[in-house]
């Protein structure tokens, strides 16, 4: 894998964080979005193995609020998407492709509605669509408007200095291996009760972030019939959040979308990360490379 540098970017108010490896001559970009709680190791995995890292440009932000682009203050998806434009500028990047996972791949359809210009095409692993949820995330889409009172209480507490601590870092890549050992040694249990586990999660996020987060799952998504784009949407077949039937249905709003079913639950990269490396190895270079110049 060609050198990944850590860069920072200072943009509006935030430091933002991100780790970009740029192959000599590469004309191509992958831009990897994570979810709820994560951070750019997320891709870790993917990033050292994917056949594209000697030939594409591959980065991997820090969302503002996460990981090493900590920020104690308001964020959503429509900031997150002006963060990632300003990544991009910033990198001087022409047209890109999105990987986004669940909440990342909301990020993924907002970034190609608001700047369709600077995306050549989109890779979904399973997204979240807000009608189709269903357990705890359909509660937290019913009780949005009250949720908002205890993340603004945390907004002045943080304003005051008030229990603003620092998190550890958590390498997504390690508590994969590890839940793919512990599944394996204990039959009967799910990943979804491993990865469903906001105490876990809140050792690494502050509250205020981890209940944005959240809420930002569960805004509705662009127009997907305007999303005029090449896109592949990697689905899992066994979704503990929501309804795969409906989740496609929805995608197949999608003009140009290519659907592909994973037998896994809502994590893929951490149940089947090679079959998730090799479809999206081999769509990127059946869309971007076999077709002459870079898009």
């Amino acid at each position: 894998m060609p050198i990944e540098t850590r860069q920072i970017l200072h943009h509006d108010g935030a430091h933002l964080s991100y780790w970009l490896s740029r192959p000599e001559g590469a004309e191509r970009s992958l831009i990897m979005l994570h979810g709820v709680a994560s951070n750019h190791t997320r891709w870790s995995e993917f990033a050292a193995h994917t056949i594209l890292a000697e030939k594409w440009n591959l980065l991997r932000p820090d969302l503002r609020g996460h990981g090493d682009s900590m920020f104690y203050g308001r964020i959503s998806r429509s900031r997150w998407v002006t963060d990632l434009e300003a990544i991009l500028e910033q990198e001087a990047l022409p047209r890109v492709i999105l990987l986004g996972h669940s909440l990342g791949a909301e990020i993924a359809l907002d970034f190609a509605a608001a700047y369709p210009d600077r995306v050549a095409g989109l890779i979904l692993i399973d997204p979240v669509f807000h009608q189709n949820l269903h357990g705890a995330l359909a509660w937290v889409r019913r009780l949005q408007l009250v949720l908002w009172i205890p993340v603004g209480l945390l907004w002045l507490a943080n304003a005051l200095g008030l229990r603003r601590r620092r998190h550890p870092p958590r390498d997504m890549y390690a508590l994969d291996e590890k839940t793919r050992a512990t599944l394996r040694s204990t039959p009967g249990m799910k990943i979804a009760d491993l990865y469903i586990n906001p105490l876990a999660d809140l050792s690494y996020i502050p509250l205020a972030n981890y209940l944005q987060d959240v809420l930002a799952v569960v805004q509705p998504v662009p127009e997907l019939k305007a999303i005029d784009l090449p896109v592949l949407a990697l689905m899992s077949r066994g979704s503990s959040l929501s309804d795969r039937h409906r989740n496609e249905a929805q995608v197949r709003r999608i003009p140009n979308a290519a659907i592909r079913i994973v037998d896994c639950d809502h994590w893929p990269l951490t149940e089947q990360p090679e079959i998730v490396r090799e479809i999206i190895d081999e769509w990127c270079e059946a869309k971007f490379e076999q077709t002459g110049p870079a898009p």
